[in-house]
């Protein structure tokens, strides 16, 4: 069953709807549904899908490739070129309205490096003069933001749009297990990282601790395998990328505590890192209103599922490989509220921007903030700031995913946090509680006006 993306449907029917030429790219991380979008858009149109291969040579894609064009119809001849391929394409597009679909692009496009100036003589002097729609998709987003969208490509100017394919948000996802809980749902979320994929593994008839077990500490199941999977695909040498991935699972967010957990030289990481960044697993951030090149940088994994694989499973791999996993998960299961605390702040994040109309204004940004206190001398996190775009008004976010309801004091002292900020001339204070408030804190906010208290039970409905 097909779920979700009805935006990039509507985009994708748009264009094809045109009585035009028009080149649509597609890319995002693994496993992020792209080629399903794909399928779901051409399941009723006269389209060509071909899949490039990793690692395969040019006469292997060109062999796939004029199986895709004949159809697989037995006795099919073999172009022996991608010139000769387009050709063919051209002809047809010619009689009929077409889509030609490219997967996995970057895989046809290293195996020969002419691919990429092939394609763009064909868009300029043949395929402009049909209604074609030609889809290239890719799971390499640097490949696809350099070589195919960026300035340097032969393809650069020739899109008629692009689609960057992300994670499912949190409406979505809980569609694929209507039957749990919103907070089983949520914690289904977090772990999936809202990859597709994954979330199609889980099993509403079943409990989230039947879920979490059967899916991640059972040796035979699929997520067990993924991250390694994952990385044997992308990486040469998976094995400096594990220690680094685990570094940041454990804590390590800065580069010093990543060269203190690996051993390895920062230059050495810095190299690893930037694939990793590519890839989307890890992701790079600066406190919000720090410029790019801030010295409090961190690095977070923006994978849920690697955040909670490398957490969890990888130290207790042995276990699991052992049939131990019932055990193992049954001692991990009361760190999973903490485990929590991220994808709860991306989440009051994500819900903020579902009620960005009925905010106090408009905001320019959004986003963490960490640093020091020079009014209490110490450092500080804030788990979000919101402000307009002339910085004289901005909007406070705490999110806690605890089991005990949020009282008075821990809201002042939020409050006291938030005084080094002077250049605001107006605050707003929003609370985000999994558990709720307690009546002196629901009293307090009331008192003071500009405090708005937010239970997760009352979130996206």
């Amino acid at each position: 069953m097909f779920i979700g993306r009805r935006k990039e449907l509507a985009t994708l029917s748009n264009h094809y709807a045109k009585n035009e030429f028009t080149f649509m790219p597609i890319y995002g991380r693994r496993r992020v549904g792209k080629t399903q979008l794909i399928e779901e858009f051409i399941r009723d149109k006269r389209a060509i899908f071909f899949t490039s291969i990793n690692k395969g040579t040019y006469k292997s894609n060109m062999e796939l490739l004029s199986k895709a064009i004949f159809e697989g119809s037995e006795g099919f001849p073999v172009f022996n070129s991608f010139f000769d391929a387009l050709e063919r394409i051209y002809e047809l597009a010619q009689k009929e309205k077409l889509v030609f679909v490219i997967d996995e692009f970057p895989y046809l496009a290293q195996s020969d490096e002419s691919i990429l100036s092939i394609l763009q003589q064909f868009i300029d002097l043949k395929f402009l003069k049909t209604n074609m729609m030609l889809i290239l998709s890719g799971s390499s987003l640097s490949f696809m933001e350099n070589q195919v969208l960026g300035y340097q490509s032969p393809l650069y100017g020739r899109r008629s749009g692009q689609i960057k394919l992300l994670p499912v948000d949190f409406q979505t996802a809980r569609q694929f297990a209507p039957k749990l809980s919103k907070l089983d749902q949520a914690v289904m979320y977090s772990v999936t990282g809202a990859i597709p994929k994954y979330l199609s593994l889980f099993n509403d008839s079943l409990s989230l601790d039947q879920n979490l077990t059967s899916q991640y500490f059972d040796r035979t199941a699929y997520l067990f395998e993924e991250t390694n999977n994952l990385l044997k695909q992308e990486f040469k040498e998976p094995s400096l990328y594990q220690s680094i991935i685990t570094a940041i699972a454990t804590g390590g967010s800065q580069m010093k505590d990543i060269k203190g957990k690996t051993g390895e030289e920062s230059s050495t990481i810095a190299t690893y890192m930037k694939s990793l960044l590519d890839t989307g697993i890890v992701k790079k951030e600066v406190p919000i209103m720090d410029k790019p090149g801030s010295r409090k940088t961190i690095y977070r994994l923006e994978d849920g599922m690697f955040r909670f694989w490398y957490r969890f499973v990888y130290p207790n791999v042995s276990l699991v490989s052992l049939d131990k996993g019932k055990m193992v998960y049954d001692r991990i299961k009361p760190q999973i509220i903490d485990f929590m605390g991220e994808t709860f702040e991306r989440l009051c994040i994500q819900y903020m921007w579902s009620i960005y109309g009925d905010l106090p204004f408009a905001f320019q940004n959004i986003g963490r903030w960490w640093g020091n206190n020079p009014d209490l001398k110490s450092q500080a996190e804030i788990d979000f700031i919101a402000h307009s775009e002339d910085m004289e008004q901005a909007i406070f976010g705490e999110c806690k995913w605890r089991n005990e309801l949020l009282d008075k004091g821990f809201i002042e002292e939020a409050l006291e946090k938030c005084k080094m900020f002077k250049q605001f001339k107006q605050k707003y204070y929003y609370f985000f509680s999994k558990s709720g408030f307690t009546a002196g804190a629901q009293k307090f906010a009331l008192e003071t006006g500009n405090i708005r208290l937010i239970d997760f039970k009352d979130m996206f409905e």
